[in-house]
């Protein structure tokens, strides 16, 4: 072989999967992976005591039910479940605080289904601590902290990836879970389709005096949507929008000058309210990879998409791609078939691009029909909210979209 790179491809492979990124949907992969005797490497470019840190910081995921389910069957649940807060109701309100006495717009109840809660609350801190023990705890995982991809080979096969400390290695398949700034997705000559929406989240936990009743708020104002999520006893995850520049103006604010700022805004149905643990902040738009596959190659979650947390559906878009990956591999593995053959990764993407460009869509259409002051597109859609809310099997509808029960569900989330 004249081209050192074709030698390296056809190295022993090592690992089924190569999967970069050691985040959330980088282990759940891998461990997904190793349910169907999968072996796989999960490259973090991160040091491991950055990932380790136990602290309440505040951040926090909205997990669909569908992406609970797939807890359970990765043997996960029943470590997060007493850390697990149940959201058994969604308030959707256009301009006005959650109230009980004055609340106008939507109440989704879990109790309208029968599958329990819609989702629930749970810290990034025992989700990620979790996933990276389980998979380190597998003998079908390998983990590499601090390891950075610089260059990745394909060919029909094999794949090889290239660390900044010079080591090579080989597998079968190379799967991009390294957000949305993805290297993997960059080095494969994936472009990315999207825009900003000059809006920034701002992302802070509070504790506050009143129970929350495991409710959810979503508050939709002119600069942007508030998101008030219960987290487990009196304290709640914040994910609040405003314009670019307002955002970094209220970011430089004191604590104290910061609350003064959202207490008008949240309003005072939970009591008094104080920070509970650190302030964040994150630049908002959408970004849509324009092919979920190459050569041996895929990607999940932010490193396919990312788009406007205004439904909560970030981690579960991505739980979803996994388990959808994690489905076709297992169905290619037991027939006998190339788990990373341009036909299987094609069935993958066919499965999860046009589902995530719409799910994109519509965040994308509901954050510019709501964070406006428009009295007409006002009147229209609080017409819109009525009607949902008058309408039983429509109001049923959204709450089993919310909760992820809708569409065709890989194996891993299903009950």
């Amino acid at each position: 072989m004249d081209n050192p790179e074709d030698a390296a491809i056809f190295r022993p492979m090592e690992h089924d999967l190569i999967i970069v990124g050691g985040g959330l949907n980088g282990p759940a992969l891998a461990l997904a992976a190793a349910r169907s005797g999968l072996s796989s490497i999960v490259l973090d470019a991160l040091p491991g005591e950055i990932r380790q840190q136990d602290g309440f910081d505040g951040r926090g995921y909205a997990m669909a039910l569908s992406s609970q389910r797939m807890l359970v069957n990765l043997g996960l649940w029943d470590g997060l479940v007493d850390n697990a807060q149940p959201m058994h109701h969604i308030k959707v309100s256009d301009g006005r605080t959650g109230d009980a006495q004055v609340f106008l717009g939507l109440h989704f109840d879990s109790a309208e289904i029968e599958e329990g809660p819609m989702g629930y609350m749970l810290e990034d801190r025992y989700l990620r601590r979790a996933l990276k023990a389980a998979a380190e705890a597998s003998p079908l995982i390998e983990t590499r902290d601090g390891a950075r991809v610089t260059a990745q080979v394909t060919s029909a096969t094999g794949a090889t990836v290239t660390l900044d400390s010079g080591e090579t290695i080989a597998g079968r398949l190379i799967v991009g879970a390294d957000g949305r700034a993805s290297g993997t997705a960059s080095r494969a000559g994936i472009r990315r389709t999207g825009w900003g929406y000059g809006q920034t989240a701002l992302v802070c936990a509070i504790a506050h005096e009143k129970p929350h009743e495991g409710t959810a708020h979503q508050l939709f104002l002119p600069p942007g949507p508030l998101a008030i999520l219960p987290l487990p006893g009196n304290r709640s995850s914040i994910v609040w929008s405003e314009r670019d520049d307002r955002a970094r103006a209220i970011n430089a604010l004191p604590d104290e000058d910061y609350l003064a700022v959202l207490r008008p805004r949240f309003g005072d149905f939970l009591g008094e309210i104080s920070l509970a643990g650190k302030r964040f902040t994150y630049p908002l738009g959408l970004t849509l990879a324009n092919s979920f596959v190459a050569e041996r190659l895929a990607l999940v979650g932010d490193a396919a998409h990312g788009m406007h947390p205004i439904a909560g559906q970030g981690l579960n878009a991505g739980l979803r791609d996994v388990a959808a990956l994690a489905h076709v591999l297992d169905h290619a593995h037991r027939v006998g078939e190339d788990i990373a053959a341009s036909n299987t990764l094609a069935r993958y993407q066919s499965w999860r691009r046009w589902d995530t460009a719409t799910l994109a869509a519509s965040t994308d259409l509901f954050n510019r029909l709501f964070s406006n002051d428009n009295p007409v597109l006002r009147a229209a859609r609080d017409l819109g909210m009525a009607a949902v809310g008058a309408l039983p099997s429509l109001r049923r509808g959204f709450i089993r979209e919310a909760a992820g029960l809708t569409g065709d569900l890989p194996d891993l989330m299903r009950d």
